[in-house]
């Protein structure tokens, strides 16, 4: 399934009025990971109140420990103090990676902003090498634009 085709029913699942916000998130994730056959793992994590760090909201794919990450560390980290999109093509040559699986070989993570401010991001693991483009960057972003209207 393509990105054009996944928009409508990203939307249609954040505008279900009967979920939490949290369930709309994990429906998300479930979408892009179940339609999308290079995101083998799809998380949202939200900045940890007033702590230096995130913590997983929402996710589909195989459960993680990582569910605190401190600011700074590996690349959700990384991108929660950078502010700017992060894509890596191959996960051996980071050497601030966090190693969730052994099966990752790249990953993506796209900060999501409320009124100018990065309060979290969307983080995607690949179990294939290099496989996101720039159209996966404009699509990820524009479903944080959409979850950040129902924040």
């Amino acid at each position: 399934m393509h990105f054009p085709e996944l928009k409508p029913q990203v939307q249609n699942i954040l505008n279900q009025e009967n979920l939490d916000v949290k369930d709309k998130l994990t429906q998300v994730c479930e979408l892009l990971e179940q339609n999308i056959p290079y995101y083998d793992w799809v998380g949202f994590y939200f900045k940890n109140g007033d702590k230096e760090e995130l913590k997983l909201k929402a996710f589909a794919g195989e459960p993680t420990d990582h569910e605190i990450i401190p600011f700074g560390k590996g690349i959700c980290g990384q991108v929660a103090v950078s502010n700017k999109n992060f894509v890596v093509p191959d996960v051996k040559n980071q050497s601030n990676y966090i190693a969730c699986s052994i099966y990752v070989k790249a990953e993506i993570v796209i900060p999501l902003f409320v009124n100018g401010e990065n309060i979290g991001q969307i983080d995607i693991d690949s179990h294939t090498e290099d496989p996101f483009s720039h159209e996966d960057e404009l699509f990820l972003e524009w479903v944080n634009q959409k979850v950040a209207e129902i924040l």
